[in-house]
């Protein structure tokens, strides 16, 4: 079951609303997800990326961000924003990963912009494209590869 459900603004910007509506519980999250990855893939890959290797036990790469203080381990994600005390937030793997995941099937959703130029796999859709590029730069096959594209 969805725990935030994800929508574009008039202006085409990601909003969110937590399930059911009202919910405070994963308001911090929803934010957390919409701030530190906006539209882009990459960073989205990033963090399910994240979530695998805590889940499996491997290290995960420290998460960086010029808006919060983020940990992801074993025992979830802790996170605080440096620009306002209230927004923080504690949350399970389980509830991460759903949220993550949730927010790739949503990020996918979002047409490519019709005048825009990609460099790197252009004859792709660009989620295809992205993790290849993904890949490319960690050198790895990312682990969601198979399980959620």
């Amino acid at each position: 079951m969805a725990l935030v459900y994800f929508l574009l603004s008039e202006n085409g910007r990601p909003r969110f609303r937590t399930i059911p509506e009202g919910n405070k519980k994963y308001r911090a999250l929803g934010a957390w997800v919409i701030g530190e990855m906006g539209t882009h893939l990459g960073v989205c890959l990033d963090a399910l990326a994240s979530v695998d290797d805590a889940v499996a036990g491997r290290p995960v790469e420290p998460w960086s961000s010029e808006s919060f203080d983020t940990t992801i381990s074993a025992s979830g994600i802790r996170f605080q924003n440096l620009y306002s005390e209230q927004e923080r937030g504690a949350y399970t793997l389980d509830e991460l990963h759903s949220v993550v995941e949730d927010y790739w099937r949503f990020l996918c959703t979002i047409p490519e912009q019709p005048d825009s130029y990609r460099e790197y796999w252009p004859e792709l859709p660009l989620p295809e494209a992205e993790v290849l590029l993904w890949e490319r730069f960690w050198k790895r096959r990312h682990p969601y590869r198979g399980r959620l594209f």
